[in-house]
């Protein structure tokens, strides 16, 4: 018989031996999934839910990069329900969209401006995420300083009592708390686990909180007394914030205002002269006009922010 018969029957009996291997694989994979579930309902735990991740094979090998790491992290302290991978196939997505846009709306120049504007608001966006949740689990340490003296207070060990609390707050003081829980469940210490979460949300109130807690816990005392008090000095510091929030309001959008008005400059000139924008960009004086221009608006954002910004 033919050797080039004979390699392609081979290779078609090998292919078909492999198919049927990965079929019976496929078919005891979902037989153990399915038998797994059934265990659990069976007990009364919720059945593992949550939508399918996309983008998967880049999101395994981005999390070996050093920016995926990066990007990993920054994720876990927003809250965001995000991968590494699909945050960067999303922002990249985002990036080409606002590149396309400013160059057709304005002139070819401001593509490459708007990708990087877009890189930068893409990274500032994680940050305010970050900062809002932040925000959110500060105004939820009065209500956990009070359940956690009340549950000590009723003689419950400190990390059974942060195990009730991270029971009855909602999220983000829920979902944090549940992770100081379940390292306390594994062994971790009290010191470790809560630093891990002053690391993720930083802030002063939980430093206060998490010192009090930790020394507490290693010496002992009136623990009782010292989360009272700090309930209420947290309210206080709440309502100072909040007040301080409130003035500064009109700061605030200020400093959003000024690189509005830029913007919008930009698309007037280039709606009554047709054209201005392409002629302009098309010398050297005029892209280094407008980039000086980017940067002015830009120095005085920043400065904007900066005199805004009170640390209370």
């Amino acid at each position: 018989m033919n050797p080039t018969v004979l390699f392609i029957l081979g290779a078609t009996l090998l292919t078909c031996v492999l198919v049927v291997l990965g079929v019976q694989a496929y078919a005891a994979g979902h037989a153990q999934r399915a038998a797994l579930i059934e265990r659990l309902s069976a007990s009364g735990a919720p059945e593992p839910t949550g939508r399918g991740r996309r983008f998967r094979g880049l999101d395994r090998r981005l999390r070996r990069t050093r920016l995926g790491r990066r990007i990993e992290v920054k994720l876990a302290t927003t809250g965001l329900e995000l991968t590494p991978g699909e945050f960067l196939v999303y922002m990249l997505g985002s990036v080409a969209a606002v590149w396309l846009l400013a160059a057709s709306l304005l002139a070819p120049f401001f593509g490459p401006v708007a990708g990087l504007i877009g890189l930068w608001a893409a990274n500032a966006f994680l940050n305010w995420q970050r900062a809002r949740r932040t925000e959110r689990f500060i105004n939820q340490l009065p209500e956990l300083s009070r359940i956690l003296a009340n549950a000590t207070q009723a003689g419950l060990a400190l990390r059974t009592a942060i195990g009730i609390a991270a029971e009855e707050l909602e999220a983000p003081a829920g979902e944090e708390l549940s992770r100081v829980a379940d390292r306390l469940a594994v062994g971790h210490s009290i010191e470790e686990s809560l630093g891990e979460l002053t690391e993720r949300l930083p802030s002063r109130e939980l430093v206060v909180l998490v010192s009090t807690l930790v020394l507490s816990a290693r010496a002992g005392g009136a623990i009782v007394g010292s989360l009272r008090n700090l309930t209420v000095t947290l309210e206080q510091r709440k309502e100072t914030r909040r007040e301080i929030r409130t003035q500064l309001s009109q700061v605030t959008v200020t400093a959003y205002l000024v690189p509005g008005i830029g913007l919008g400059s930009l698309l007037l000139v280039n709606q009554m002269m047709p054209g201005a924008l392409d002629r302009m960009t098309g010398a050297f004086l005029g892209q280094t006009a407008v980039v000086v221009a980017l940067a002015m608006f830009t120095v005085g954002f920043v400065l904007i922010r900066r005199l805004s910004k009170i640390d209370v």
